[in-house]
């Protein structure tokens, strides 16, 4: 125990040496907020697969690789795919951002349909939905915890020690906001997924050369995806595949990265620098559950697959540098999420209706991280049979906002009173039939609730665009914010007769 929490001690030291040296006051809330979009392609890329890849997912992609076999590769699928909109929405999102100052994803829903009944509707969902993810993020330290005591903790022990290492980690997030974030994210990330990869190598040249185990020795079941004849059904592995794509922007603490950037340019930088590094450190740690499955002690208790491996393989050393990499994963995910909800309360929930100057956003803010992280670590103490079961779960909740979002940066007939029915409506089927089916739906061929949810949000918006088109005016607004991305940079007065317009809904 001396070995491996002293090489988190250290790690943590490091993490909070670059933070002090790295400390800038922050001048307003746009700063606060977004780190004043300063932030180049290295930065962006870093920030983002910190963000995107938890530490919990070292746990749960591995176990589910060894439990069920080579399904665990549709994460390595929509997360490629997620890269695939991140070229295409990236300029629309990025330059609105800039010319109206947005903060926040639901300050793009506000702006694109004039309305901030839109956005707090938003930000409500993204909020409830990222909760799932910071369970996620403090039961994978606790389990680390857990691991790294020799199994000398608690589970409960071990996931108050991770709440209180995060909530310490969290005094420079909320004193940095979003520029402390991506600062320790260039840290974090090149431990998590550099490093990462490196140990994630060794250990499968151990379980080959090592332990004798190849992917020819799994049995044929885990070498198949449900086919037509699949009791879970036929349309699953689709249903998860395409709401982790099309969920992927979705995510606050992931779609406020668009906004951190200096430009377009970092942001598509970022993209193809990211996108093959996530190939490869995705598509090794899957393998590597593959091969671990092969193990006795991994089949009794496949979500500890990585400590245990680890553990066999290079003793203490090896488990300490295997919770160093979860423990930065984890940090990037939940100061991410943790300083996005911060920012949706204050900027769009209670700033929506009650204009805040910088010093009360902040503090609002703070007090938003605090009661989040509060509720995430308290639902964290309880037993959780499968983790990627709670990865699932919250997509089915954030995909709601993909209609309002994709539809509304790319089709200018959608509007407020569609997006809002849309949102709720889906929001509130998707939580039925997720407490019905929680795993999928069998008279849907295997759909998961929230794809179904998604469809008829879809049709909602739709239908409303039709039946209920907007005015004139507005018809015109939004023309002429479509204009901007296809234009020269437009004149202030220009600029202001696009904004948002003081009204609720």
């Amino acid at each position: 125990m001396i070995i491996t929490f002293g090489l988190i001690l250290l790690f943590c030291i490091a993490v909070i040496v670059v933070l002090q040296r790295a400390h800038v006051t922050d001048k307003s809330f746009t700063d606060y907020a977004v780190a004043d979009r300063s932030f180049g392609w290295t930065y962006q890329a870093m920030s983002f697969l910190n963000t995107w890849w938890p530490g919990g997912i070292f746990l749960a992609l591995t176990g589910l690789a060894a439990g069920s076999g080579v399904i665990g590769f549709y994460m390595v699928i929509y997360s490629l795919l997620t890269v695939v909109l991140m070229y295409v929405m990236a300029e629309r999102v990025w330059v609105w951002g800039k010319l109206f100052d947005l903060k926040t994803q639901p300050d793009l829903f506000a702006l694109r349909y004039n309305s901030r009944g839109v956005s707090v509707v938003g930000a409500i969902i993204g909020i409830v939905s990222g909760i799932p993810w910071l369970i996620l993020g403090f039961k994978g330290l606790g389990d680390m915890f857990q691991a790294l005591s020799y199994g000398a903790l608690s589970a409960t022990t071990a996931v108050l020690i991770a709440v209180l290492i995060m909530v310490v980690r969290q005094f420079w997030t909320i004193r940095m906001g979003m520029r402390g974030v991506i600062i320790s994210d260039m840290l974090q990330g090149i431990v998590a997924y550099i490093g990462g990869v490196f140990i994630i190598l060794g250990l499968i040249a151990w379980l080959i050369w090592g332990r004798g185990l190849g992917l020819g020795h799994l049995p044929a079941a885990k070498l198949a995806v449900p086919g037509l004849g699949a009791g879970i059904g036929p349309l699953y592995l689709f249903a998860i595949i395409f709401s982790g794509a099309i969920g992927g922007w979705c995510w606050p603490a992931i779609f406020i990265r668009l906004y951190t950037a200096n430009g377009v340019r970092s942001v598509q930088r970022a993209g193809a620098f990211g996108a093959p590094l996530s190939l490869v450190w995705s598509v090794a740690l899957v393998i590597l559950g593959l091969l671990a499955a092969g193990l006795p002690e991994v089949a009794k208790a496949p979500d500890a697959m990585w400590f245990t491996v680890c553990r066999l393989a290079g003793g203490p050393v090896l488990l300490g540098l295997a919770g160093v990499v979860v423990l930065a994963a984890t940090m990037g995910n939940v100061d991410g999420n943790v300083q996005a909800t911060g920012a949706q309360v204050a900027n769009d929930l209670v700033g929506a209706y009650r204009p805040m100057n910088h010093r009360n956003s902040v503090i609002v803010a703070k007090i938003g991280m605090v009661v989040v992280t509060v509720i995430s670590a308290a639902l964290a103490t309880r037993s959780i049979p499968h983790l990627f079961m709670l990865a699932i779960l919250s997509y089915q909740g954030i995909i709601q906002l993909a209609v309002p979002q994709y539809l509304g940066i790319f089709w200018r007939r959608g509007n407020a009173t569609g997006a809002i029915l849309g949102m709720v409506a889906g929001f509130a089927l998707a939580i039925i039939l997720q407490a019905i089916y929680p795993l999928s739906i069998g008279w849907a061929w295997g759909l998961t609730s929230g794809v179904i949810a998604l469809i008829v949000n879809a049709g909602i918006y739709a239908a409303c665009a039709v039946l209920l088109p907007s005015g004139a005016q507005e018809q015109e607004r939004v023309r002429g914010l479509f204009a901007l991305t296809s234009s020269r940079m437009p004149s202030a007065s220009a600029i202001g007769a696009l904004a948002l317009k003081p009204r609720r809904a």
